[in-house]
């Protein structure tokens, strides 16, 4: 599997990163540590969390149980040492995550020590802000996305004290790089410039929803992944799995995310289902598995560094891995076109 370098840091990735926010709900234990087996065997090196995860749903009962997954694995097999992890923390609202409190220097260090404890490990490799204090037009809010109450200053010094609080956690070894998470152009870029300015830590990551059906990073962010090597951690690339096809007619799995959300988190409508529709002719049409023409869609995308995909099952995830086999022909692009064309922006 192709390696990716992770922003301008010296770290590298695999083009697949194996999301984790199942286990401990959607999944067990032992099928956490089957997947981490699964996926480190078949040349994955990237492993990304959060310390509110378990997501498939959110709960006080089981937040931070993903982590003790993962922590429980590293302590059963002696090979922290074989995976580049990544965790975020937590941002405002959840109330059982240090009473909702927003992202701050005393959250932040209060928070690293709660995921180094459940991870038992002494380091993060990647540590992202899941996402930012004064809100995201992510999570289906770009319909009515408003930034008029933001202060600029008040942002900018939340930022450069959290750049301060972050530069002290590197310089005490335990963290190595800083990534967002479900952020903007303009946040991502503030967050560039304070720290040029104030020789803090940059960004190498961001964090943010992409997929055939949600490709919000096209335009702006791309610019500024390009320009200024801040690679995409696409998460939801199949969109909670209907680009895969098996919620086409209604269907509904046993044991699938749509049984626990019907709507997806507001993914689902009619635009959505006809877009689906659409991409899944395309891969028929040409012979593809739905999922893995998605994914390959994403990987050949030049802002990406590596796919978060995640899984209930090992067929899942071993169909997802193999996507990154698949180079997607022209012909199967222009098709995608077309349907982009159509259906830019379904939820």
């Amino acid at each position: 599997m192709k390696l990716n370098q992770l922003g301008n840091s010296d770290i590298e990735v695999s083009e697949i990163c194996l999301g984790s926010m199942n286990w401990g709900a959607q999944n067990s234990e032992s099928e956490g540590h089957q997947q981490i087996d699964y996926a480190l065997d078949h040349g994955v090196n990237f492993i990304d969390t959060a310390e509110m995860y378990p997501s498939n749903p959110t709960s006080a009962e089981t937040q931070g149980r993903t982590e003790e997954i993962i922590g429980s694995w590293f302590k059963a097999s002696g090979k922290r040492d074989q995976v580049i992890l990544a965790t975020k923390v937590t941002g405002e609202g959840l109330r059982w995550v240090q009473d909702g409190a927003p992202i701050s220097p005393k959250k932040i260090h209060i928070s690293i020590e709660g995921s180094l404890k459940r991870l038992q490990t002494d380091f993060i490799d990647l540590y992202q802000l899941h996402w930012p204090n004064r809100g995201s037009y992510h999570f289906r809010k770009a319909w009515r996305f408003d930034p008029t109450s933001q202060d600029r200053e008040e942002t900018r010094a939340h930022i450069l004290e959290t750049l301060v609080a972050l530069k002290e956690l590197i310089d005490q070894g335990k963290i190595r790089q800083i990534g967002l998470s479900n952020e903007s152009c303009w946040g991502t870029a503030q967050f560039l410039q304070i720290a040029d300015a104030n020789d803090l830590p940059r960004v190498v990551s961001i964090q943010n929803e992409y997929s055939l059906l949600y490709r919000s990073h096209d335009l702006d962010l791309a610019e500024l992944s390009h320009n200024e090597q801040v690679g995409l951690l696409p998460y939801s690339p199949l969109s909670c799995g209907l680009l895969s096809g098996k919620y086409q007619g209604g269907e509904k799995p046993a044991g699938s995310r749509i049984t626990i959300n019907r709507k997806l988190y507001g993914r689902v409508n009619e635009l959505a289902n006809a877009a689906t529709d659409a991409y899944v002719d395309v891969a028929q049409k040409h012979g593809l598995d739905p999922a893995q023409m998605a994914l390959a869609f994403c990987h050949q995308r030049p802002f990406v560094t590596s796919i978060i995909i995640g899984a209930t099952s090992l067929e899942q995830l071993a169909i997802n891995i193999d996507s990154c086999k698949l180079e997607l022909s022209s012909e199967v692009l222009k098709d995608i076109y077309q349907i982009y064309r159509r259906y830019p922006a379904p939820f």
